[in-house]
């Protein structure tokens, strides 16, 4: 009897010990108000602790309130966090270190830090992806498959995702992919609890 009872509870303890810790349930999620619509995420606190606190400090900063999505690419991802309507670029504070190592897949929903072509280069600039982004993926220590850190989630609003990566889109200057109109972060900010 007691061996039928233990079988339940070992496969039940180990799909949780496999089960990945995606968003610490005790962090407070972020709201993301845009001209089009509302998006909560989750951060993943344990796996991105470095991207996480880097991007929750902007956002208490009220760093990204009034910035613009200024890349949208269809079947890719939307991209903002560094650039107010304009296409005027903001200040930021210094560099971070990639986390890209962290075993965080670029799934569709997830957020990841945008950098250059220097891999320790992620700032404030993040991304949305609108589907899976297995390229984007860390897959060994050299540079060019270095990988981008995911450190988050949407958990509600994808459909706003999906509406801004379907907005006309062109070039403005040197940077191609912007929107026509703007679509703008009105507000992000940490959830009360």
């Amino acid at each position: 009897m007691l061996k039928k009872m233990f079988l339940p509870l070992l496969l039940v303890f180990s799909l949780a010990a496999t089960s990945p810790s995606w968003a610490q349930a005790d962090q407070p999620r972020i709201i993301m108000e845009t001209t089009m619509g509302q998006m909560v995420i989750a951060l993943y606190d344990e796996k991105a602790p470095v991207s996480c606190q880097n991007f929750r400090t902007y956002v208490q900063e009220g760093f990204f309130d009034g910035l613009i999505f200024h890349r949208v690419i269809p079947g890719f991802m939307i991209q903002g966090g560094g650039f107010e309507p304009g296409l005027k670029k903001k200040a930021t504070r210094e560099p971070i270190m990639n986390e890209a190592h962290n075993g965080l897949k670029n799934k569709r929903g997830t957020l990841a830090m945008a950098r250059t072509q220097d891999i320790n280069s992620a700032t404030a600039q993040f991304f949305i992806n609108v589907k899976d982004n297995e390229a984007l993926d860390h897959r060994s220590m050299r540079m060019a498959e270095y990988g981008y850190a995911v450190f988050g989630e949407v958990v509600e609003g994808m459909d706003v995702a999906d509406a801004i990566v379907s907005v006309p889109r062109g070039q403005q200057g040197m940077y191609g992919d912007v929107p026509n109109k703007d679509v703008i972060i009105i507000k992000m900010y940490e959830e009360k609890r």
